[in-house]
């Protein structure tokens, strides 16, 4: 896991965290629909940071008997936990307080302190985004933004990236809220920003849940992987044909290849073993994310 992930995280984390009080002081004071939503999305995404950095952790432990091929997968599961999370509690939480404000709706007597406070958790969650959109943007290389999203292996980096997004958006609507409520003296305004954060974190968290999927249940390594994999057993002289080669992410740094090869029946063992020891070595020195290799001989016909 890069040193980088660890970083946006703990960014994110220290942002939520210094401005999700202050948002539930102003809510209590005001008594601002939004500004409460807001503060439940703040506690919401500082919970998540804690578990993306406990998944990380849990990632690193070595094999063992019941883990032979590590632990690399506990960072998409929490990152899975953390989508659901964010639409039970935040989108749900949100939804809730839009419409029970809806049905009995309470005038803003003075958003001073709400103003400040979203102006001051602005400037930290815009700080937290700059961060983790710039380590993003590093991490992504030639690829657009939503297709590093769609073939990145490590979801830590831009599950923070689209929780520190929808932060940003969120905070916007909640000040349009409040103040469209103060100058027509329409509260309805304020509950129906707590509805739209409260859309918004449902979108962001089905976007979440959908890209993680793929790597929880045991996503492939990217097409030029698997493709080079092919390349460097196609070059081998004794292979008459590569059959198949499969390919799974056991974590972001960790990439299991199996790949099915038809040998020069003429071949005699000891050529054979040979070319498996080789092939091996030549995937993990030109693929270092690949950690395991398993080459089985068969016939093509097979």
């Amino acid at each position: 896991m890069s040193a980088s992930s660890k970083k946006v995280i703990i960014a994110a984390l220290l942002g939520n965290s210094l401005v999700a009080a202050t948002k539930f002081v102003a809510a209590a004071v005001t008594g601002s629909s939004a500004m409460l939503s807001e503060g439940i999305h703040s506690v919401v995404d500082t919970g998540n940071q804690v578990l993306l950095l406990y998944g990380m952790k849990q990632a690193q432990k070595p094999p063992d008997e019941e883990f032979p091929f590590g632990h690399g997968k506990e960072v998409y599961f929490w990152s899975f936990v953390v989508a659901i999370l964010v639409f039970a509690l935040g989108a749900g939480v949100s939804i809730y307080e839009g419409i029970k404000h809806l049905l009995a709706p309470s005038v803003i007597e003075d958003a001073t302190i709400n103003y400040i406070v979203l102006a001051l958790a602005l400037l930290f969650e815009g700080a937290a985004w700059l961060f983790a959109f710039r380590e993003f943007s590093h991490s992504k290389g030639k690829w657009g933004y939503l297709e590093a999203v769609h073939r990145g292996k490590d979801p830590s980096v831009f599950v923070v990236l689209f929780e520190d997004s929808a932060a940003v958006l969120g905070l916007l609507v909640a000040f349009a809220g409040i103040w469209l409520s103060q100058l027509t003296g329409n509260p309805v305004f304020d509950a129906v920003a707590s509805l739209l954060i409260g859309l918004l974190l449902a979108a962001t968290a089905s976007w979440l849940a959908w890209e993680t999927k793929g790597l929880l249940i045991g996503e492939s390594a990217n097409r030029w992987i698997v493709e080079g994999v092919r390349e460097l057993a196609s070059s081998v002289d004794c292979v008459e044909h590569v059959n198949e080669i499969l390919t799974m992410h056991m974590g972001p740094d960790y990439i299991l290849v199996n790949v099915s090869l038809d040998f020069d029946d003429r071949a005699s063992a000891e050529e054979v073993e040979r070319v498996v020891a080789g092939l091996d070595c030549e995937i993990k020195k030109n693929f270092p994310r690949v950690k395991r290799v398993f080459i089985e001989a068969r016939s093509r016909h097979d």
